[in-house]
Parts: C-alpha cells; sequence; structure tokens
C-alpha cells in the first residue's frame, strides 16, 4: 500500500505485513494449481488458523484473534492480491457464519462453535440464496415448521460458498409466508450431522475456481430448539445486518484483485518494449495505469471508511454498500485494462491478467449485486 495515506495503528500494520508475507510465501505458490485445477487449498487451514485467520473478529475467549474490522479488510486484501479464492473461502468463513453467530447466538452457541470455526475444526457457510431467489432475499421457499422436537426444515439453498468442505452453516428459511420478510428464521445447521441434509455438485464457474460453490438440500431434516439463531422472524434482520459486514470483505477482496491487476500491469509496461521503447512511456499506458491506481486508492479508501465504521458501532449500511459497488466494479475495470496492456500476452493463461478478470467478475454479483448495492445507497440518502 505505498504512497496511499490512510491513518493504521501499529497493531495494523502488523497484521497487514503478517498477512502479506503469509500470501507470498505460502498462498502465491499454490495460486496457479488453485485456479487451473479447481483445488480447495485444505493445507492452508492449519496455517490460516495459527495465524488467528480464521476467527479475526471472534474475541480471545472464545479462541480468536480478537482483531477489528480494518484488520479483517487488511487481510482479505493481502489475500486476494495473489489468491482470491483463498480471499473468499475466509471471507465467507468469517463475515457470514461465524459474523451472525458471534452477533446473534446465545452464549451456549457461541461456546459450541466459535471456538471450533476459530481455530479452522469447523469451517463455515452462509446460506440465503435459492434457485428461484437472488436479490429477493425476502422470497424464501425453504421451509420450517415447528414441531414439539423442533424444526422441520425442507428446501434447497443454491450458491452456496464452502458448502462442499464446510462443517457449519447460517441457514435461512421461511416460517410464515404472509408475514413477508417477518416470517423468515435462521438456524445453525451441522451439515455433516443432520439426517437429511445433502451437498450438490461443486458448480464449475468461471473465476474463484478454488473456492468451492454447491447447492444445499434440506429433506425433511429435524433441527433442535437450540439451533435457531436468535428468535423466531428475526432471520431477514439476521442477514440483512450479516451481509453489511461481507460487504466489507467483498470489497477488500475486490481491492486486492484490482491491485493485483495494477502491480501485475505496472511491472510489464516496464519491460515490454514497442516502438523502440518500453511501453511505459507511452502516454497512452500511462492513462491506463493512472486510471487503475485512482481506482484502487479510491477503493480501498471506501472499504476501511465502511469498516472502520463498524468498529465504531456507528451504522454502516451505505458505506458497505459504496465500497462494495464502488470496490468490485473498479476490480473489473483494472483486470479490462490490464489485460490490454498486457496485449496478447493477456489473453493467455501463462499471465496472471485473465484470471484477474474472472475473479473480479464475482464481486459485482455475489453479496449482492451492483444493482441492489445502488438501491441500498439510494434508500439509505433517501432516509436522511
Amino acid at each position: 500500500m505505498e504512497g496511499f495515506l490512510f491513518h493504521l495503528s501499529e497493531e495494523q500494520r502488523l497484521v497487514q505485513k503478517m498477512a502479506a508475507d503469509f500470501a507470498a510465501g505460502s498462498v502465491k505458490p499454490l495460486a496457479r494449481k488453485i485456479d487451473h485445477e479447481h483445488y480447495f487449498p485444505k493445507e492452508l487451514i492449519p496455517k490460516l488458523s495459527e495465524l488467528g485467520f480464521l476467527g479475526v473478529n471472534v474475541p480471545e475467549e472464545y479462541g480468536g484473534a480478537g482483531l477489528d474490522y480494518v484488520s479483517y479488510a487488511l487481510i482479505i486484501e493481502e489475500l486476494a492480491k495473489v489468491c482470491a479464492s483463498t480471499s473468499v473461502i475466509v471471507s465467507a468463513h468469517n463475515s457470514l457464519c461465524i459474523g451472525p453467530i458471534l452477533k446473534f447466538g446465545t452464549e451456549e452457541q457461541k461456546k459450541k462453535y466459535l471456538p471450533k470455526l476459530a481455530t479452522g475444526e469447523y469451517l463455515g457457510c452462509f446460506a440465503l440464496s435459492e434457485p428461484g431467489t437472488g436479490s429477493d432475499a425476502a422470497a424464501q421457499t425453504c421451509m420450517s415448521v415447528k414441531e414439539k422436537d423442533g424444526w422441520r426444515i425442507n428446501g434447497v439453498k443454491n450458491w452456496i460458498t464452502n458448502a462442499p468442505e464446510a462443517d457449519i452453516c447460517v441457514l435461512f428459511t421461511m416460517e410464515d409466508a404472509s408475514k413477508g420478510h417477518k416470517g423468515i428464521n435462521a438456524f445453525i445447521v451441522e451439515l455433516k450431522n443432520t439426517p437429511g441434509c445433502s451437498i450438490g455438485k461443486k458448480e464449475d464457474k468461471l473465476g474463484i475456481c478454488g473456492s468451492p460453490t454447491a447447492n444445499i438440500t434440506l429433506d425433511d431434516s429435524l433441527l433442535p430448539d437450540e439451533q435457531l439463531l436468535s428468535k423466531p422472524g428475526d432471520g431477514f434482520k439476521i442477514a440483512m445486518v450479516t451481509l453489511d459486514g461481507g460487504r466489507c470483505g467483498i470489497a477488500a477482496q475486490a481491492v486486492g484483485i484490482a491491485r493485483a491487476a495494477l502491480e501485475d500491469a505496472t511491472q510489464y509496461a516496464l519491460e515490454r518494449k514497442a516502438f523502440g521503447k518500453t511501453i511505459s512511456k507511452h502516454q497512452s499506458i500511462q492513462n491506463y495505469l493512472a486510471d487503475m491506481s485512482c481506482k484502487v486508492d479510491a477503493a480501498r479508501l471506501l472499504t476501511f471508511t465502511a469498516s472502520r465504521r463498524k468498529d465504531e458501532n456507528l451504522p454502516f449500511t451505505k458505506e458497505a454498500a459504496q465500497a462494495k459497488l464502488f470496490a468490485s466494479e473498479a476490480a473489473v475495470w483494472c483486470a479490462l485494462k490490464g489485460i490490454q496492456i498486457h496485449g496478447g500476452y493477456g489473453y493467455v493463461k501463462d499471465f496472471n491478467a485473465e484470471r484477474y478478470l474472472r475473479d473480479a467478475k464475482i464481486t459485482e454479483i455475489y453479496e449482492g449485486t451492483s444493482e441492489i448495492q445502488r438501491l441500498v445507497i439510494a434508500s439509505q440518502l433517501l432516509k436522511q
């Protein structure tokens, strides 16, 4: 982050350096294999755990690192810079699974799940989307029915990051459709220990190929009452609050991808010669690099601003949406310009430029599309 001015504490700078060193030394050597072979990097889980990256915001009393959200954003950015797949495995686990349990769980739920999630014994995921329910998150069709012995669950959840490898899932259901979004419940599901729960085939995706994605089917699954997160009807609120934090993570991921595209393009421009000089001396290339640099720094500033507001317990729904919107679109733009600067070499898999574009595109889609982010931002503005 040389040249970028944003006040970080000494602890945050140490976290950033630790993440950068780990990413360069342990993740980068695997990045091409992860992408080309759709490989889930299991060998990184113990190392991520040892560094505290699987329980970044979990208090130390539950076995976590007890760090703030700016530190979390720093970690995700550094991981994404070398491997977007690894960054989203960590991001979904931390913000989408641990996040709602930490904020809404009972003390018994926290003691039962957080230590194992924070140490990597359990991997987490989040199940809100369904085959026919994406942006309209209130239109849940996965049903929960209250019975004497607990809750009977039936339905399918779609596009679930980490599902094929996960142990714990924060999952959303509709109990009473007549109540609209107030009829939605949230549950903590032990995926490998719940009868009737099954994981579908891994999706063959354009990018983030090492991040496993699949659907989750619950066929007459019975969950005990203690698996309900918060109280009946709180599910939609839990989902929306969780996604605010998750969007900071995806924004940080997008910043990391954009930064990688910029750094690779800059290095290539300094080496590649055309018309008797390095292409870095051609004004058209300089313009691309200048615009990429502006977008990376602006996206990071928005991401840190949203993360800091979360740390300070200030409203940050608008800021998280702004960060996610701008950073994701900046990542796609920077990746495209990175390919353009590389020319033909940017179009082949011998270079990383094309991977950045494939990985960047999903940041405009998951955890709320760019269109949804604009609606969120506008609704927040019109409330003021």
